[in-house]
């Protein structure tokens, strides 16, 4: 039986009749050599492109927002416990550490980078609610980026913004800017204040090399080490020999309108054990995450890192003892304080590189955004080396005091400290438990 239905009266256009012609094919339409059925090729549908990424953590939530020229960066902290104390007095001592034009080897930007705190906080104590926190931008000059609204800054996220949005924050770079870190500043700024209030948890970092100059691994003890140490000089690195030395290195492509990377090294002293978990949330997994996410970074090394490929075995393994406390300890620590993705309590301790700054002084080839090839030379003020800048140690730090603080798997306890004051003792008796149930170890009283 040969059919005249055509493709569109198949598809369920209607007869003669007003009928749907759906379900009128019998049995014996389909078994016929001369039936046509097409059916529509489907259309590709127009992916949505969605600007996620600017919300980190589980428990301990932080959104940043703003864009370097723009009315100002910031943050929303969700998920802080209620009843710690808190003002902005404790988030711009931090913020005065990262704030640009402290040096002649950072931006000569001048911003004040004053913060002010809009809710979350009541009678100088957190309640438990969102804290929102700002920082105007003061000092923009939006004149500096004409000729970078066509071409594209080579190395810079100028192009893979256009590729994925179509559009792009041409003034500062936008989301990519290192403004965008005021935000973690401030979250860290509370993170640093829970951490010190309930484990005792203590972060550093210092610039361990600039170019190449390389601060000896040996020159550093990471059992002694102050912040004092760390903010003695311009570059922030705890050795004054080798200090002189890397601002001798920025200095000299500084003149030049060229710039260079470095690495910066972070620890984190007095770390709970059992901090991680196995596989995919590996605790040196998500530290690495959240180290990777600054912007400028290209590498991140833990531990022995890739020194320990150089190494057998027998020489790379950490052996046990037992100190004067009882308590079991390392010899070494070339594992980092992690071992198998958990914490095992010795000091962590890693390093993340930084490329040389992208926008730079000197002539490059590069592309317009309608392809024409051009040369461009950078206008604006930009760092020579970001990584002497308070901004990269403290994002850093903060980082890492934002991680440890949600792989706290007791956290959701902390919202007992919002008992009354006469509770306080039955409050930390359930804080106590949770926190050793949750980690797996042992009570070492019974209750």
């Amino acid at each position: 039986m040969a059919s005249s239905l055509s493709t569109k009266q198949f598809l369920g256009a209607p007869s003669a009749d007003g009928s749907s012609r759906f379900g009128s094919l019998q049995r014996s339409d389909l078994r016929s050599p001369t039936l046509q059925i097409s059916t529509p090729r489907p259309h590709p549908k127009k992916l949505e492109i969605r600007a996620v990424g600017s919300t980190h953590g589980t428990y301990f939530r932080v959104t940043t927002f703003g864009e370097s020229h723009g009315g100002g960066v910031g943050c929303v902290i969700d998920g802080c416990p209620p009843r710690i104390p808190l003002s902005e007095a404790d988030m711009q001592i931090d913020l005065d550490r990262r704030r640009p034009g402290q040096s002649r080897i950072t931006t000569p930007r001048k911003e004040t980078d004053t913060c002010r705190i809009y809710s979350g906080i009541a009678e100088g104590v957190t309640t438990g609610s969102p804290i929102m926190v700002k920082v105007p931008n003061t000092d923009q000059r939006g004149h500096d980026y004409s000729e970078m609204s066509m071409a594209y800054r080579p190395s810079h996220a100028d192009a893979t913004y256009d590729f994925k949005y179509g559009v792009r924050s041409v003034q500062g770079g936008g989301r990519s800017s290192a403004r965008e870190t005021i935000g973690r500043v401030a979250a860290g700024a509370v993170a640093k204040k829970i951490l010190k209030q309930f484990s005792g948890t203590e972060v550093l970092a210092y610039v361990s090399q600039v170019h190449k100059v390389v601060l000896p691994e040996d020159l550093v003890d990471h059992e002694t080490l102050t912040l004092d140490q760390i903010e003695s000089n311009i570059v922030r690195c705890p050795n004054p020999e080798y200090a002189e030395k890397m601002i001798a290195a920025i200095d000299a492509v500084r003149v030049r309108g060229d710039s260079v990377g470095g690495v910066v090294t972070c620890i984190a002293r007095n770390v709970p054990r059992g901090l991680g978990s196995p596989v995919f949330d590996k605790l040196e997994a998500e530290l690495a995450k959240a180290a990777m996410s600054l912007p400028a970074t290209k590498g991140f090394e833990f531990g022995s890192g890739f020194a320990g490929t150089f190494m057998a075995g027998s020489e790379h393994n950490d052996e046990f003892f037992t100190d004067e406390y009882g308590r079991i300890r390392t010899r070494t620590n070339r594992s980092g304080g992690i071992q198998g993705g958990i914490s095992n309590g010795e000091i962590i301790n890693m390093r993340i590189a930084f490329k040389p700054t992208s926008t730079i002084g000197k002539k490059q080839h590069t592309v317009t955004r309608d392809k024409q090839e051009t040369e461009l030379i950078a206008r604006g003020r930009h760092d020579p080396c970001v990584v002497p800048r308070g901004l990269y140690l403290n994002k850093l730090l903060f980082l890492v005091h934002l991680l440890i603080l949600s792989q706290f798997d007791y956290y959701p306890s902390f919202s007992i400290v919002s008992f009354p004051p006469f509770d306080h003792s039955f409050s930390f008796i359930i804080f106590f438990v949770s926190y050793h149930s949750n980690l797996g170890l042992p009570l070492p009283m019974p209750f």
